[in-house]
């Protein structure tokens, strides 16, 4: 799981890299409207230059507007949206790779993917020198998958790029509402949606916060996440590992 989920990581950086970049003059200066079309569209959201972050959801206590940097304060609208759709996406990537570093390494050591037997192949961030040893084809395909998924939110949400409109996504696309909902989880009331959104991205962030201390850990030492907490006894071979630390 992990090994799709890293790989998952470094593409959805890649993809999301035009997420912050500067807008356009046309972009800064165009104005806020939204009709019956767009707000339902929207989730029942509707723009607000006079709220934060023009009222899209992940303010709460006990750090409301919680913007140290000042970039929801310098962002217009087109902007703004561009950051929640990347930080969104990034967040659901950081969910899936803190799960994948927990079930892939010590003690549980399950891998759905491959067929690693009692083979213990050490900290996630060491996997993926194992999945190009014992399945060389799975980067290949990999690719071809996330390219998919990536192009199916790119026609959801993007503006074509033959476009003049200065915005990078279209008007009436949420940030992150993709249409991707298998268990019905969605809430169709506008106010239960936006709870839903922010615990989203409160779960998200500090997923991203947890990841990159699992990496830099993992980095310092080259020990499992739960061994460094007392959970796991440390018996893990580096010699073992296809590529040396």
């Amino acid at each position: 799981m992990y090994n799709f989920v890293s790989v998952s990581a470094v593409m959805a950086t890649v993809s999301l890299t035009s997420g912050f970049a500067p807008s356009t003059k046309q972009a800064q200066h165009a104005g806020i409207h939204t009709t019956a079309l767009n707000v339902a569209s929207l989730n029942g959201w509707q723009p607000d230059e006079s709220k934060f972050a023009f009222g899209l959801p992940g303010s709460l206590d006990p750090s409301p507007e919680f913007d140290p940097f000042g970039f929801a304060d310098r962002a217009d609208l087109t902007q703004m949206k561009s950051y929640r759709e990347a930080e969104t996406t990034h967040g659901r990537v950081a969910m899936l790779a803190v799960i994948g570093f927990l079930v892939t390494e010590a003690p549980f050591e399950f891998h759905p993917l491959f067929d690693i037997g009692s083979k213990d192949i050490g900290p996630a961030i060491r996997h993926l020198d194992e999945v190009r040893n014992a399945a060389p084809f799975f980067f290949e395909l990999l690719a071809v998958v996330i390219g998919a998924a990536e192009l199916k939110r790119a026609l959801t949400g993007w503006e074509s790029p033959d476009t003049n409109t200065g915005r990078v996504l279209k008007e009436d696309y949420f940030p992150g509402d993709i249409g991707f909902d298998p268990l019905g989880l969605k809430p169709d009331d506008p106010e239960e949606f936006m709870i839903m959104s922010t615990k989203e991205l409160q779960h998200g962030r500090l997923a991203m916060l947890a990841v990159a201390g699992f990496v830099a850990q993992e980095l310092v030492d080259g020990k499992e996440i739960l061994v460094h907490a007392g959970l796991a006894p440390d018996d893990f071979d580096p010699a073992s590992l296809p590529v040396q630390f």
